[in-house]
């Protein structure tokens, strides 16, 4: 599936992808340590150098997808919108419980050591939310990683940005382990909700640089041992 105006910014860790819209870019997050880096290598690759970056959608507030969006808008004044839920996070101050207090350990020595700039979105996002970048993106709620994790749906295309729902990776494709949670069952039933939308694709943050009916078909393998499907 080739989809005109979408790039993945492939990285080892957790990747992201960039939108052309408008005459600009719009990022669907924005990586983590060296993703400014590999997004320019990204937008040179594909031609795309001389856009300018003009807007920031944000899955959910996990320091790995965050780290570099208050450096890019101050740098570009992209504007920035986010799942309204995970609005603590923006701030550096979201509270963990439970396992997932492993998470936040790991991003409160995480933040000031990789230089991480507080923003304040200008726009929340919220379930069912159109977003007129792209070719249209309807926001989906698919919490359980973080309350307000999104995933972002492009009707024209029946593909489904879903972030962190799951990794995909060959012979070794997982849900979110628990310490990066706030609520596993909650993410297996946003497993269901997002496979109910009847996408042709998916596109995860972290996985390998597959097409998306094959992380699709992971999805879908990794439902049916988890006795969802």
């Amino acid at each position: 599936m080739r989809c005109p105006g979408l790039i993945r910014v492939q990285a080892p860790g957790v990747s992201f992808h960039a939108l052309r819209h408008d005459g600009g870019i719009v990022l669907v997050d924005c990586g983590f340590v060296g993703g400014v880096g590999l997004l320019a290598r990204a937008l040179r690759l594909a031609g795309w150098e001389h856009l300018p970056l003009t807007g920031i959608v944000l899955t959910h507030g996990h320091l790995d997808h965050i780290l570099n969006v208050g450096r890019l808008a101050a740098a570009t004044g992209a504007w920035i919108a986010a799942p309204r839920l995970d609005s603590a996070h923006y701030e550096g101050r979201a509270v963990y419980r439970g396992a997932s207090r492993v998470t936040g350990v790991l991003e409160s020595l995480g933040r000031p050591l990789l230089g991480f700039q507080a923003f304040a979105p200008d726009r929340w996002i919220d379930d069912g939310d159109e977003i007129e970048v792209w070719d249209g993106l309807r926001a989906i709620h698919l919490p359980g990683h973080t309350a307000g994790h999104m995933g972002y749906y492009c009707e024209r295309h029946r593909l489904l940005f879903c972030a962190d729902l799951f990794a995909s990776y060959p012979g070794f494709s997982h849900l979110p382990p628990a310490i990066f949670n706030v609520d596993g069952a909650m993410v297996r039933a946003s497993v269901v909700r997002a496979l109910a939308l009847d996408p042709v694709g998916v596109l995860p943050n972290h996985g390998d640089s597959v097409e998306p009916e094959l992380h699709l078909s992971r999805l879908h393998a990794l439902a049916r041992r988890q006795g969802l499907a």
